[in-house]
């Protein structure tokens, strides 16, 4: 089984680059024939999707997206020192989002056999 890192740098509504990596990891873990580990990893702005109750107005819900891929067993880590300097780490995360570090950002790249970002 391959393992594919997924990186997002971009904030959840402010471009569709989330949006598009969690359809991507929705559809690796969908597949039959070639299965995968998939790992997400959020930097810089990607780090607000874990906040919880968002309301976007129209369009694609990024919690649903992640509950998805959770639900699949993806990994879902986003960068403390990313949410240090937005002021978030004392809020609520969505359940299954591990706050981890670039050390563990850099675990993941050496042991990927595929890494992507967004």
């Amino acid at each position: 089984m391959q393992h594919v890192l997924i990186i997002v740098n971009d904030a959840p509504y402010g471009s569709e680059k989330l949006f598009n990596a969690l359809r991507l990891a929705i559809q690796l873990n969908e597949q039959d024939y070639s299965p995968a580990k998939v790992s997400i990893f959020l930097l810089s702005d990607a780090v607000t999707a874990v906040l919880p109750n968002q309301k976007p107005a129209e369009g694609y819900n990024i919690q649903q997206m992640l509950e998805i891929v959770i639900a699949q067993k993806t990994q879902v880590k986003f960068c403390s020192s990313c949410m240090y300097a937005r002021g978030l780490t004392d809020l609520k995360v969505v359940e299954g989002c591990e706050m981890a570090t670039m050390d563990d950002l850099a675990q993941w790249v050496l042991v990927a056999d595929k890494t992507i970002s967004f």
